[in-house]
């Protein structure tokens, strides 16, 4: 280690160009592993927040929320500890009186029961109370100026609806969540105000300890879905993911062989110096090491520098941008870059073994 810090001190401008490559790579997967876990958390959040353990859906339809479509009766047939009915629609609201295309917002209407535990947190403003009222993601507030109060109208309808407060983490298939009472839901999703009797919901939302296959639905109709199947099912959430995950993974195979091509053309740049140290009587296992303790020293600075400047970056960007740190994923992705890079340095420690002492020095 002392070899490896002497020639990293003396050679500073060589040693800070690699050090820079390593820290552009790492900033470049960092960056990228966060902004792929904020887009696939906007995809599940507002599932996520439902803590629940399993979803009831019709067999035909495909894992599809907005295909599936049961009698609310249906839920006094599940045996589980807890269950809530849910309704789900898209649309596009506006905040009332705008003509303005631009303000148009993709939204997720989620119809719940306030008595069930569907119910989201209230972070600001109070829970709907009445036919109309929605309580709305915080994005609608830090991104569109939405506020307690507003009226928002209906795309295609002549209906608007009143935001009576925030919840946090409510984002599904990356559209920013309504929830409003079932009555709400099934008017807007309908187009009707008839009474909540007449219309299905789309699905019936588990709690239970007991394991999925123990679950008694009562209808040969209906089908339980673990809720972590029932998430991957979601339209492009897997694409998505997977794609992410290789370019991620190419990344850092790359930044691997760049740091293992450029200690290894160190170390032929060295050979005459390496020879006369083994010449000298020092071991090829001391130098070996001292080669391996340089691209460690080289691949941690970088790393580190990579991984703090993403926790900068993440600090500032705006509201808009679907970018989530997750420090496990960091971690995980920072300890592959430094392993890869001491493998690349492996072809050096090979070239340092094969070194002819007599040979180096003429």
């Amino acid at each position: 280690m002392f070899l490896a810090w002497k020639e990293i001190k003396f050679s500073k401008t060589r040693f800070a160009l690699i050090i820079g490559i390593v820290l552009l790579v790492s900033y470049l997967v960092s960056f990228l592993t966060g902004l792929a876990y904020g887009l696939s958390q906007e995809y599940r959040m507002a599932i996520d927040k439902w803590d629940a353990d399993s979803i009831v859906l019709t067999s035909e339809s495909n894992q599809n929320l907005n295909m599936s479509m049961i009698d609310p009766s249906e839920q006094s047939n599940i045996s589980a500890d807890e269950t809530a009915r849910i309704g789900v629609a898209s649309n596009i609201v506006r905040p009332e009186g705008s003509e303005d295309s631009d303000v148009n917002i993709d939204v997720s209407l989620f119809g719940i029961d306030p008595t069930e535990f569907l119910t989201p947190n209230i972070i600001e403003g109070e829970l709907f109370s009445a036919e109309n009222e929605v309580v709305a993601d915080i994005t609608l507030k830090e991104e569109e100026g939405i506020e307690i109060g507003d009226v928002l109208q209906l795309s295609g309808q002549d209906r608007t609806v009143e935001v009576s407060g925030f919840t946090d983490n409510a984002r599904y298939s990356v559209a920013p969540v309504l929830y409003a009472d079932i009555q709400t839901y099934q008017q807007i999703r309908f187009d009707s105000d008839e009474s909540i009797e007449d219309f299905p919901v789309n699905a019936i939302v588990v709690r239970d300890s007991q394991s999925l296959d123990s679950l008694n639905i009562g209808n040969d109709e209906l089908e339980a879905y673990p809720i972590n199947d029932f998430i991957s099912s979601l339209p492009g959430y897997n694409a998505q993911v997977l794609t992410f995950g290789l370019m991620i993974g190419f990344l850092v195979v790359i930044a691997a062989l760049v740091v293992g091509i450029f200690i290894y053309v160190l170390t032929l740049q060295k050979t005459s110096m390496l020879g006369v140290m083994k010449a000298q009587g020092i071991s090829t296992s001391y130098i070996a090491k001292s080669v391996l303790a340089q691209t460690f020293l080289l691949a941690v600075i970088g790393v580190m520098a990579g991984f703090g400047l993403t926790i900068l970056t993440g600090a500032f960007l705006p509201a808009a941008v679907p970018y989530q740190n997750n420090y496990l994923f960091l971690v995980a992705t920072s300890a592959a870059l430094i392993i890869f890079a001491l493998l690349g340095a492996i072809f050096s420690v090979r070239t340092v073994a094969k070194i002819d002492p007599l040979e180096a020095i003429e």
